[in-house]
């Protein structure tokens, strides 16, 4: 990839980010980036096109960052990885996963099974364990860790940090 399409990509992923897509025109990301708007329509199309170039961004950072919980095979390591999930990001991937959160939103750009791999692991992983409702104690802890790492994203790690021990404790992992 050449430096002024990554250019166009990061500032794209810092506005979207920060202002939301819609409230981003083009001419903003171009100066950003530091190049000719036209640059951006002729490696993406269009604004849209620039988002889902982020969004096939965000499936393969995702699948890679879920691997180690999928195949994970001991049901105590399957929870307790997604506990201590999000409290691993680093900070210069937070833009990144800010928009993911954002996008969310966004009817066409929201898809709904994307986490379910995920969710059928973690009810795998709790049924495993003997908890009743394994599907519904999945759901919930997805559910909380949505939260938690919206929190994360918004105001750091270090308010949130008592979330992940109690978490552990909680599910003894």
């Amino acid at each position: 990839m050449t430096d002024k399409k990554e250019n166009i990509l990061h500032a794209a992923l810092e506005l979207f980010a920060k202002d939301g897509y819609n409230a981003t025109p083009t001419s903003k990301i171009a100066k950003q980036a530091g190049v000719s708007e036209g640059l951006i329509f002729r490696h993406f199309g269009n604004k849209k096109g620039l988002l889902q170039a982020l969004i096939e961004d965000a499936e393969t950072r995702m699948g890679e960052l879920l691997a180690p919980v999928i195949f994970e095979s001991d049901p105590k390591m399957v929870i307790r990885k997604i506990i201590t999930l999000p409290f691993s990001i680093d900070r210069s991937e937070y833009d990144f996963w800010k928009l993911q959160f954002k996008i969310k939103w966004e009817e066409e750009y929201n898809n709904p099974n994307k986490m379910k791999p995920l969710i059928d692991k973690l009810a795998w992983a709790f049924s495993e364990l003997g908890f009743d409702g394994p599907e519904e104690e999945a759901l919930l802890l997805n559910q909380i860790i949505d939260s938690i790492s919206i929190s994360i994203l918004r105001d750091g790690v270090e308010p949130q940090a008592s979330f992940q021990s109690f978490l552990l404790e909680k599910y003894n992992v």
